[in-house]
């Protein structure tokens, strides 16, 4: 038996489960607020052309309007000043849209503080318990935040001194960025940075680093908690859209029971 075929057996039996990290996209999907004079993206949303009616009798259809960033979406390198000149989301081999993904859990500490931060150490006690970050793969970032999702005010968590969300460190992001084997880093939150990044050196790290290395982001996700610490694969589809700095994206988690 062929190994595709040894996989949708897997699959139709239950042993590897199909795991949808993918937030549901609509008009109430959160999405990122900047403050003035910055230009924000404008919300998801459908019209309606046709519902089986003098329309179009047969057929029902939308046209859509979003953002490239919104809801559950995939990050190009193009999308920021330092992978200025990188793949746009069309480039991206579709190689690299299927990879094997680890999951660090960091959902205690973000519940006690929205402003928690992964740092480098944090990493390498999750890989001397779990092993090595894997080479071409995704860190997938757990903390909690998808629980926020069906709420904007709660999902950004933002007062007057702005939004207050777990991420990573500049100094972490750099590290993960520069001097790991990773493909790219997936978070549950609106960003793969944190509320506070605004205030970091660099500015936004994570976009900074990672995007800046040819690497990819990954955010909004859903259901981390059904993955297991290492062992996943993900399956990462954004539209590929010519000239784009990203595209929402449908991403699941092949996990073997």
């Amino acid at each position: 038996m062929s190994v595709l075929a040894q996989l949708l057996d897997a699959v139709a039996g239950g042993t590897v489960e199909v795991v949808d990290l993918t937030a549901p996209l609509s008009e109430r999907t959160p999405i990122l607020r900047l403050p003035e004079p910055f230009a924000n993206t404008v919300p998801f949303s459908l019209r309606e052309i046709s519902r089986y009616d003098e329309r179009g009798p047969g057929w029902y259809w939308n046209d859509i309007t979003t953002g490239e960033h919104v809801g559950t979406h995939f990050d190009a390198p193009v999308h920021w000043a330092t992978g200025r000149g990188g793949e746009d989301v069309s480039q991206v081999p579709p190689g690299r849209l299927v990879a094997p993904a680890v999951v660090l859990d960091a959902s205690s500490e973000a519940a006690a503080d929205p402003d928690f931060l992964l740092e480098i150490d944090h990493v390498r006690e999750w890989e001397r318990a779990h092993g090595p970050l894997p080479p071409g793969g995704w860190l997938l970032y757990r903390t909690g935040w998808d629980a926020r999702s069906g709420d904007q005010e709660r999902f950004l968590n933002a007062d007057e001194t702005g939004p207050h969300t777990p991420g990573i460190s500049a100094a972490c992001a750099r590290w993960l960025a520069e001097e790991t084997p990773l493909l790219g880093l997936g978070t549950e939150t609106v960003g793969t940075d944190a509320g506070a990044a605004h205030s970091f050196d660099p500015p936004f790290p994570c976009h900074s680093y990672f995007l800046g290395a040819g690497k990819y982001g990954l955010t909004q996700l859903q259901n981390l908690a059904l993955l297991p610490p290492r062992g996943a694969v993900l399956l990462a589809a954004p539209l590929p859209i010519v000239g784009g700095s990203g595209s929402p994206a449908r991403v699941l988690a092949l996990v073997e029971r």
